[in-house]
């Protein structure tokens, strides 16, 4: 950190992850030795500066709490809501935070993200007058579809980014990014395209491509060869 405010880190977790076929939310899917929320918590609770882990629950969960890291006193739980902006503003409300407090915000199903990848962040995004996201250069050739499912045209994909997580913002200003997304009814899908809509740029900071989000069930196998190789 390079001033005085205190940081903080939040992990949306409301969500069924319908896409991933199965009945039990793949966060809590074992993953090796542990669920995969788990290893994200764990991932983040490895950052010393972070003063509170606060997670974003269904009102219905019954899993969480059985976890061990639901026990940690720097982590803590909040019912979230239908769609992860609601849940990550429901989180920040729950924070004792100042304006020019620093949060990270990190999905619950990108169980591979680096130490290395997270201080680099936080190093490099406090010292950005906006903030930061972890990303990762475009490298497949990426095409655009009609409805019917043909190919419309190729995008060039120079200067194209994958947007990852963790994410890093003041807390004041992403409160109100997400408030002004909310009353505008402005769609978002992570926390820098709601920076983006009050516009501000987030810088961009190069992460590793082993930062995958568990959406199908092939993920799991690829995670575990990751966690495995250490190096994280």
């Amino acid at each position: 950190m390079t001033d005085k405010s205190r940081l903080w880190a939040i992990v949306p977790a409301a969500g069924r992850g319908a896409r991933f076929g199965s009945e039990l939310p793949k966060q809590y899917l074992q993953l090796a030795d542990k669920t995969v929320i788990e290893h994200s918590i764990a991932k983040l609770l490895a950052i010393s500066d972070i003063v509170t882990v606060v997670v974003a629950l269904h009102p219905e969960d019954t899993f969480f709490d059985s976890l061990a890291c639901a026990n940690d006193p720097r982590v803590s739980r909040v019912d979230g809501g239908l769609e992860r902006s609601d849940s990550v503003a429901c989180a920040l409300q729950s924070l004792n935070a100042e304006d020019t407090d620093w949060v990270l915000v990190h999905d619950a199903a990108r169980p591979c993200v680096s130490h290395h990848d997270i201080t680099q962040l936080i190093e490099r995004g406090c010292a950005h007058q906006v903030g930061a996201i972890l990303a990762v250069p475009v490298v497949d050739t990426i095409k655009r579809s009609t409805e019917d499912g043909e190919i419309q045209k190729t995008v060039d994909r120079e200067r194209m980014w994958r947007a990852l997580t963790p994410q890093l913002f003041r807390y004041g200003a992403l409160t109100k990014a997400l408030t002004y997304c909310r009353e505008h009814q402005l769609k978002i899908t992570d926390e820098a395209s709601a920076m983006e809509h009050c516009g501000d740029k987030p810088a961009l900071i190069a992460g590793s491509h082993r930062n995958i989000k568990i959406t199908y069930p092939d993920d799991l196998a690829i995670a575990e060869v990751f966690l495995s190789r250490g190096g994280q």
